[in-house]
């Protein structure tokens, strides 16, 4: 068991490791707060829909387009499902658990509602489930439409400004495009030398994005006070890590036993995405909405780093359960 638990130990680790080095940049001098703007930019408007385009041009997967719907599906519905948990126990145990108050709440439940779904499972799909990597683009289109609908009206507002942003947004229009031109065989008419671009450019997205994802987190561990956190931070990691991982792999469970849609390849990608730990970008929406930045601060760092171990942890239950 252990030898087959070890290669994906060591990849996580990699993983974090990278993110590690971003710290370390950060630390250094070398990636300062300045940068991360525009290199955010440059990779969420150029990089990672390179990747996208990438991917879906050149994968065998995209013959199958009248079933493209479901990955977005599946992703929009399981997300909107964690920020539904997580807003429940927030309001009705919070008192409890720590979240004496409504802007504690709002952060909490969007926090643990959704995990992270881009930088940490894109290069463990790529290492491990190559096939199942534009099953994973297409969830994350429908784990976006979430964030920017439900939970934008989780954290505080039911603007449609979010669907919008959503819509418009680079790596979005780049997966519409892709599949629209896969559908009607016009990948064909791209030149070999800007597929060759597109996919060096692509190449970069993920350990970019890790990068800033490191140095990031590195500057919010400075600012976080851990002093009477322990209840948040436990009932963070029992939800995020323990509660929504059963529940997605119960969903594609059932649906896997009544209907051909949770493919193979849909399995592997309900696997990654069960064992992230919270996205880091919620961050950035509750310092927006002004809500409780030291519980989102709390939620995020606690299950990234209990993520290390239990990253692995989780991939070899859902490696040993959907049997791929």
């Amino acid at each position: 068991m252990l030898s087959e638990l070890w290669p994906i130990i060591s990849s996580v680790l990699g993983v974090f490791l990278v993110m590690g080095v971003g710290a370390m940049c950060r630390q250094t001098g070398w990636l300062t707060r300045q940068a991360d703007h525009s290199l955010a930019n440059l990779t969420a408007k150029v990089l990672l829909p390179a990747l996208f385009a990438h991917r879906i041009l050149t994968s065998d997967q995209m013959s199958q387009f009248a079933t493209a719907w479901f990955p977005p599906t599946f992703g929009f519905g399981t997300t909107a499902l964690g920020f539904l948990i997580g807003f429940l126990i927030a309001r009705y145990a919070g008192h409890w658990i720590g979240l004496d108050s409504d802007s504690k709440q709002r952060t909490f439940a969007l926090c643990v509602g959704i995990c992270n779904y881009g930088y940490i499972p894109l290069p463990l799909a790529q290492r491990f489930y190559p096939q199942a990597e534009v099953d994973l683009i297409l969830h994350n289109v429908g784990v976006d439409m979430a964030l920017w609908s439900i939970g934008i009206a989780v954290i505080g507002g039911t603007s449609g400004s979010g669907w919008r942003r959503m819509m418009l947004s680079a790596p979005a229009v780049t997966v519409i495009v892709a599949g629209i031109m896969r559908r009607f065989g016009l990948e064909q008419a791209v030149p070999d030398s800007c597929m060759s671009a597109i996919e060096m450019l692509g190449n970069c997205a993920i350990p970019m994005g890790l990068l800033l994802s490191g140095a990031i987190i590195v500057d919010y561990l400075k600012e976080t006070t851990w002093s009477g956190s322990g209840r948040v931070v436990g009932w963070a990691i029992a939800i995020r890590q323990v509660l929504l991982p059963s529940v997605m792999i119960g969903i594609a469970t059932i649906i896997a036993e009544r209907s051909s849609l949770m493919s193979i390849d849909m399995k592997q990608v309900v696997m990654l995405e069960a064992a992230m730990p919270a996205a880091v970008f919620p961050i950035v929406l509750v310092r927006l909405y002004g809500r409780d930045t030291s519980t989102a601060l709390r939620v995020v760092l606690s299950t990234s780093i209990a993520g290390i171990l239990l990253v692995p942890v989780w991939l070899g239950i859902g490696k040993w359960w959907f049997g791929v």
